[in-house]
């Protein structure tokens, strides 16, 4: 009986750990999405970039998938982010564009056109499949107390910057957690000051910096959360506010980049923040934003979570225009493509995206499928083995685990952005049109470009292919949906017969 006893005692740990096993194998895989604020498509080691170092992001990508032909859904912040949270193009959309409330100042801030009550965004799908859901970074999308508060709109936990104003400065005075100001040890800092024209104080630059580094803070929140759900399936959006202008990197990090450059002082000509030192300043954001990058993915491989998470990585949109000092020429952070963040044309809309998950995504792969941040919604859905709500993406879960043959495809891709103009884009094979300038001219021509021959869209083939412009025409007459906003109403509604 003693001999039984003992052997029972010495067997249920073991049956247990096996079942714990059991349950961790089959488990919902957890999901890591990355988003970068303002990255052009060329600014990683994996993409082409020379100048700048971005040694973990181009690892994760040795070790994981990097796509070629990815696309934001509209090229600026709060209506990315948007769209990616609610799987829905330009024409469908609830927020289009950038639609600031309150100002700059602590006491003024009022964050950007919130998410309407109930909104069927990522985070309330993925909790209904049972995870826990978390968001790091930037979000712009709605305040505490309003109904696009991301505690509202189904994250468990968020910290970070709410309202994109405040993210211009990487010092700020708080950041928040949940819907609770969060005090950091800094001074209030205007960024938008510009110093005098022929400044060369070195203090008068330090006042531009702070203790606090808002990207330390993020990152240790970041780790803090997959620490506490490492025992249950957990979704975890880290919209990271680098490189996106104000130039602010600590002295440590602008140090390996100040002799590099040959720079020059930038004075705030431009808008945001002073600094000695713009081009490695900038360097040095993107290496920092790398550098929490693979303090996350380490994480991940401490707990042994990496057979059973996805770490995806991408960006709201192209690289910056010319503000604040950003050099984005210099570092040719587009990678030859025409445009930049506003832009319709693939400067402002082609993104990186690399995706890893060990013994899953095949390692040291590369592809050109055409695909789009509101497929997301889809993807994750597949992923969390649950249908999601009506959306405009697909899943990209085939090409993601090496089945291309099964991978649906996109007929095109809908872009319709009602700033800097009235712009609207379509992709459709190797096939582009662009239109410009709507708000002026309603009927505007299609301009066309092959991609596939000219990706730097160069050369507008529109004149011999009318057919084209048709076939782009009535897509749009389609995909447009009148917004509820008449400040982003520039197509013609009464051309929209279907």
């Amino acid at each position: 009986m003693h001999s039984k006893l003992a052997l029972l005692v010495i067997l249920l740990p073991m049956l247990g750990f096996a079942q714990a096993g059991k349950k961790n194998s089959s488990r919902k895989p957890n999901i890591i999405y990355i988003y970068a604020d303002d990255m052009g498509y060329g600014e990683l080691g994996c993409y082409g970039q020379t100048k700048i170092k971005t040694p973990h992001l181009d690892e994760l990508a040795r070790e994981g998938m990097r796509f070629t032909q990815h696309y934001t859904s509209t090229p600026v912040c709060a209506p990315a982010r948007c769209m990616l949270m609610t799987g829905r193009h330009g024409g469908h959309s609830y927020i289009r564009g950038n639609y600031e409330l309150g100002g700059f100042a602590d006491s003024t801030e009022g964050g950007q056109m919130p998410l309407p009550e109930n909104t069927l965004t990522i985070p309330r799908m993925m909790k209904e499949a049972g995870y826990a859901t978390g968001a790091v970074g930037k979000w712009g999308l709605g305040m505490p107390q309003n109904t696009g508060s991301p505690v509202r709109q189904g994250f468990d936990y968020f910290y970070g910057y709410m309202d994109q104003k405040q993210a211009h400065n990487f010092y700020p005075t708080h950041l928040w957690e949940n819907e609770r100001w969060d005090t950091l040890d800094n001074p209030y800092i205007y960024v938008h000051k510009p110093l005098k024209p022929d400044e060369k104080d070195p203090a008068a630059f330090a006042k531009f910096t702070g203790k606090t580094y808002s990207m330390d803070k993020m990152g240790e929140k970041a780790e803090a959360f997959i620490r506490a759900h490492q025992h249950e399936p957990f979704f975890l959006y880290l919209p990271f506010t680098g490189p996106h202008v104000s130039l602010q990197a600590p002295d440590s990090a602008v140090a390996a980049y100040k002799d590099k450059f040959d720079d020059k002082p930038y004075r705030g000509e431009r808008g945001y923040a002073s600094t000695l030192y713009p081009r490695a300043t900038y360097a040095a954001m993107i290496t920092y934003l790398d550098s929490q990058v693979g303090k996350v993915w380490e994480m991940v491989k401490q707990l042994g979570l990496e057979d059973n998470t996805i770490i995806m990585f991408s960006s709201d949109n192209g690289a910056t225009f010319s503000a604040g000092g950003a050099d984005v020429e210099y570092f040719n952070s587009n990678g030859g493509l025409r445009g930049a963040k506003q832009d319709l044309y693939e400067g402002g809309i082609r993104e990186p995206f690399i995706a890893y998950w060990r013994g899953h995504i095949p390692a040291s792969t590369t592809t050109d499928m055409v695909s789009v941040q509101y497929d997301m919604m889809a993807t994750f859905a597949d992923f969390a083995g649950i249908a999601a709500p009506k959306n405009d993406g697909i899943s990209l879960v085939p090409t993601l685990t090496g089945k291309p043959g099964k991978q649906q495809q996109h007929p095109y891709l809908y872009f319709e952005f009602p700033e800097k103009g009235g712009q609207v884009a379509i992709i459709m094979g190797d096939w582009k049109g662009v239109k410009s300038n709507m708000k002026k001219n309603k009927h505007a021509q299609w301009e066309i470009y092959n991609l596939k021959n000219d990706r730097s869209e160069t050369k507008d083939l529109a004149a011999g292919h009318p057919e084209l412009a048709q076939k782009f025409e009535d897509i749009l007459k389609k995909e447009h949906q009148d917004s509820h906003l008449v400040e982003w109403e520039f197509i013609d509604s009464r051309m929209m017969t279907k």
